[in-house]
């Protein structure tokens, strides 16, 4: 019988979103392809500086069942290099010692067609036309912001916040605001306060996190926590919690900020990632914390 990744919550991770190849990036895109393999072959004994996804994928790895101690997590590299430019990254991977033993090398085409295969729940890349492709067939995608200097602390916790319209949930309500302003989505969620939102990209990965997290009910200590930061308040709070009631899905904290930037709480949250769909938000998080865009909803139309 073939190997399989059930009961494994799988993230499927870019080159560039787990190292920092900016540099390797500026020079494929001012000297082209055939530089930057040559690059990558000379230096491919150079070890690869950790990129801004790095804290975030080392702690999933050491994430395992309580009961049995399997891998609870599968990382799983897709890399639009080939795989003799792609061996330097396979190299670092070694170098910094993470069990990733899983990768799809595609040559310059988009790795999108492959998640399926991998049966991947999350898909982390630097590339946006990648991200939105992988988005459009229906894999939780974000585009990593690669400019930030994260330094992570020495917990053992793993911290994951999600934006709620466009994210978690569809985008519904967003679009009732952007097209009827703040009076009318306000008037909307309190008279569909009681019907849960219909389901955002981001649902089955928070389900998939969720079962994770429900294996250590019985530990002393809860390794992932997750937060809910929306730019929603009162009343409208009151729809977004109960439709996460009635999904059966858990957050653990909530921010309600009515507008406020998000940056300084999630300053004081410390995620490793944050994902949210508007590119304002993502700009002023991605200066504190590791941030994804989710190019879904009315405002990536």
């Amino acid at each position: 019988m073939p190997t399989t990744l059930d009961n494994k919550l799988v993230v499927a991770i870019s080159s560039r979103a787990l190292f920092d190849l900016d540099e390797s990036n500026r020079l494929f895109e001012n000297e082209g392809v055939e530089a930057y393999a040559r690059y990558q072959m000379q230096h491919e004994e150079e070890t690869l500086d950790c990129g801004v996804a790095f804290p975030l994928i080392r702690r999933l790895l050491a994430l395992r069942y309580p009961e049995t101690q399997e891998p609870a997590v599968e990382i799983v590299l897709v890399s639009k290099n080939d795989p003799n430019t792609g061996l330097r990254v396979f190299n670092s991977i070694e170098h910094h010692r993470l069990d990733i033993t899983r990768a799809a090398f595609t040559n310059g085409r988009s790795p999108y067609q492959y998640l399926s295969a991998f049966r991947a729940d999350l898909f982390l890349s630097a590339n946006p036309d990648d991200v939105r492709l992988a988005l459009a067939n229906g894999y939780a995608s974000a585009t990593i912001y690669t400019d930030l200097q994260f330094t992570d602390d020495e917990s053992g916790e793993i911290r994951i916040a999600f934006d709620g319209d466009a994210v978690i949930f569809s985008d519904e309500a967003e679009r009732v605001y952007q097209e009827h302003g703040l009076a009318e989505f306000v008037r909307h969620e309190v008279e569909k306060s009681d019907i849960p939102l219909p389901p955002g990209p981001f649902k089955p990965f928070l389900e998939a996190l969720n079962k994770v997290q429900r294996s250590y009910r019985n530990s002393a200590e809860m390794p992932i926590r997750t937060a809910l930061v929306t730019a929603r308040s009162a009343p409208s709070h009151k729809r977004a919690i109960k439709t996460l009631r009635s999904w059966g899905v858990r957050i653990d904290e909530a921010f309600f900020l009515g507008g406020l930037d998000k940056a300084p709480i999630l300053d004081k949250f410390k995620p490793h990632i944050f994902f949210d769909d508007q590119q304002t938000y993502c700009q002023s998080a991605s200066r504190v914390a590791p941030t994804g865009h989710v190019p879904s909803g009315v405002k990536n139309e």
